[in-house]
């Protein structure tokens, strides 16, 4: 049940990209075209990623020390890509940030994004870390302070360029910290530093500061800063019954902007109506859902918060771009998911489903273990009773 929702959630982004990406003038979607297309293979890359992930042992991964553990290097090299991204000569700029990494020729145009990799870096490293040093998370010094630098460092290199992605994994990382044992008071040591690093990059963007302007009141300039979300809300209101795939008038005039990525869900909601976004919050639902089944069945700590590091990642993930398409909070690029177009994000998503689906295996291999090593209770009978 946990991959195959996986599986319909990329299924359902394939064909809502390429619908979504449709506008007035362009081709036709023909199904070759959805077969071959870029999102298509993404979706099968991720795939394939979730397989491979659902192979590992992670009690082996675990247990490895040093420089054969793979977890350390996975994190050296998602820091080694933020920092390469911050580089002019390597990465590249959409939108106004630096996010990207080139893979290849430029005119491929084919893109890494490292934050995707340092945010699942993380959570795996911090999982670890609290599970290696359980009996010290409580002491500032020895357990909660080496990981509260790492997480400084990752979020320091990525809220310059993805403020919003910042903000998950901070919120992630301190709740994996409480989860493994940190005192609150230590964490709360932490919350002020990072809200005003949040307001400071606030107040020094420009474009962050019309983004609040415009939540607090979007019609005050409705073809400037508030455009983009009176747009959504618009999308939202012609939802309904659903007008049909490619045939919503937000997406198809091409009113709404970011409809493949981190405003996909209005689209659905716009095409589909009420019985689309239904649809996609059940199947995060029955992700969420299944996820809580295995770790309560999980008896491994290690595989326990990992898997709550995972859970709780595309969680809130899910619930901050829900927040943000829904007009909720102001405006900020967090994508859906393994539903907002994005090779990366998928992949590395679908990637950490595939360690969920590990920690399943385990479980029923140790069920059967367990089973099998407990000596059967000879049975009594009836006639041996009365003898």
């Amino acid at each position: 049940m946990l991959q195959w929702s996986v599986v319909t959630l990329l299924c359902v982004a394939v064909v809502m990209v390429n619908s979504a990406a449709m506008s007035y003038g362009s081709d036709p979607v023909t199904l070759k075209a959805l077969l071959l297309g870029r999102p298509t293979i993404y979706a099968i890359l991720a795939i394939a990623a979730m397989w491979c992930a659902s192979r590992i042992d992670i009690r082996r991964v675990y247990q490895a020390r040093g420089l054969g553990n793979p977890i350390i290097w996975l994190l050296l090299l998602a820091v080694a890509l933020c920092v390469a991204a911050l580089i002019p000569t390597f990465s590249a700029t959409i939108n106004g940030s630096r996010r990207w990494l080139f893979l290849g020729l430029r005119s491929w145009g084919l893109t890494f994004q490292p934050s995707e990799l340092a945010k699942w870096a993380l959570a795996i490293a911090l999982a670890w870390w609290c599970c290696r040093h359980a009996g010290g998370m409580r002491k500032f010094w020895a357990g909660f302070a080496p990981a509260v630098l790492l997480v400084g460092v990752v979020c320091g290199l990525i809220i310059t360029q993805d403020l919003g992605t910042a903000v998950l994994i901070g919120t992630v990382a301190l709740m994996v910290l409480i989860a493994g044992g940190a005192r609150w008071w230590h964490v709360g040591l932490t919350i002020l530093p990072g809200i005003a690093a949040v307001v400071g990059m606030i107040v020094i963007s420009p474009y962050r500061l019309k983004r609040l302007l415009a939540y607090l009141d979007p019609f005050a300039d409705p073809a400037g800063i508030g455009y983009h979300t009176i747009q959504s809300m618009v999308a939202f209101a012609h939802g309904g019954g659903g007008w049909g795939l490619g045939a919503g008038p937000q997406n198809l005039g091409g009113y709404l902007p970011a409809d493949t990525t981190d405003f996909l869900f209005a689209v659905i909601c716009e095409e589909l109506g009420m019985a689309g976004a239904a649809m996609v919050i059940g199947l995060y639902l029955v992700l969420l859902w299944t996820s809580v089944a295995i770790l309560r069945d999980c008896r491994h700590a290690f595989g326990r918060l990992l898997g709550f590091a995972v859970l709780l990642t595309i969680g809130l993930q899910a619930v901050m771009n829900l927040a943000v398409v829904t007009v909720m909070v102001p405006t900020k690029g967090i994508a859906l998911p393994l539903l907002s177009s994005g090779g990366t994000g998928w992949v590395m998503c679908a990637a950490s489903v595939g360690l969920l689906a590990a920690i399943d295996r385990i479980n029923r291999i140790e069920s059967e273990e367990l089973r099998a090593s407990t000596p059967a209770v000879p049975s009594i009978s009836a006639a041996s009773v009365a003898s």
